[in-house]
């Protein structure tokens, strides 16, 4: 199977969006002037390397997206201790799958830790607990969630640049204007934001493309090349105190999510 990692474009997107940052409209902390920060976006955008043909398409259904915003200002289960965590994200029920899904994938897996030295195990740990192994990729329309947070104050700058990578992602056919996912604008079967698509997406399967959303093998592959672009280190262990517990926590801020990931890797690896 192909494992081939798609890159570029990410730095000149970075360069390109602080040059025409202190020219942008204002911010705002509510749907009031969200139309007017699009427009002028959409006047900037050009000379930043996305076109206009991209652009109508892109954001022919972007709306101001309030759930995204609660979502945002709502996110108190990385406050719970280990074992509520545990118990609110069904971490039994994501170790006794995740074996079943390692025995059905065993040849994926294979492939990907001869590529990235990566074992199963915190894979489908993540994959897991981000979407339940595919099988919720979120309900919210991914570009007016990565849109409304580039408006809002803020983290305007940080979501502002992962805007411009979602169009780009429009642009070379990786992303569906209509694609919907999680309230932040995390994309497919293990929620990648849209600049790390950039950065990390890998064409598991060997068809040219990046489908986060319909191809397991491109989902699991890129998150295995994160997981390696954070500092992953072959043949190392990954529990807290080890080498490779370093890269988790680049998966997310959270100690207690970096705890599950781990544990969770641990019992379906067997280790």
């Amino acid at each position: 199977m192909m494992l081939k990692t798609i890159v570029g474009g990410a730095a000149a997107i970075t360069m390109l969006f602080s040059v025409s940052a202190a020219h942008a409209a204002a911010c705002g902390n509510d749907a009031s002037g969200f139309s007017a920060w699009v427009e002028d976006f959409k006047r900037q955008a050009p000379a930043n390397g996305i076109s206009p043909s991209v652009l109508q398409t892109a954001f022919a259904n972007v709306q101001y997206n309030r759930a995204t915003i609660r979502a945002d200002r709502g996110q108190k289960s990385f406050k719970l201790s280990f074992d509520d965590f545990m118990k609110k994200r069904g971490g039994a029920a994501i170790i006794s799958r995740g074996k079943s899904m390692k025995a059905s994938n065993a040849a994926l897996f294979a492939n990907i830790e001869r590529r990235y030295g990566v074992p199963a195990g915190p894979l489908l740990a993540i994959w897991g607990m981000e979407t339940g192994f595919g099988s919720f990729l979120g309900d919210q329309h991914t570009l007016s969630a990565v849109t409304t947070l580039a408006y809002d104050c803020r983290r305007s700058a940080y979501f502002t640049e992962q805007l411009y990578a979602a169009l780009q992602l429009v642009a070379r056919g990786d992303l569906s204007p209509t694609a919907k996912g999680a309230a932040h604008g995390e994309i497919g079967q293990t929620q990648f934001l849209p600049l790390n698509v950039l950065r990390y997406g890998a064409d598991g399967d060997g068809d040219g493309h990046i489908d986060m959303v319909r191809s397991r093998a491109d989902a699991l592959a890129s998150t295995a090349n994160f997981l390696v672009g954070h500092g992953w280190q072959r043949g190392q262990g990954y529990q807290q105190g080890q080498p490779n517990f370093k890269a988790i926590e680049g998966w997310n801020a959270a100690t207690v999510y970096q705890q599950a990931i781990a544990y969770i890797g641990k019992q379906i690896d067997g280790q």
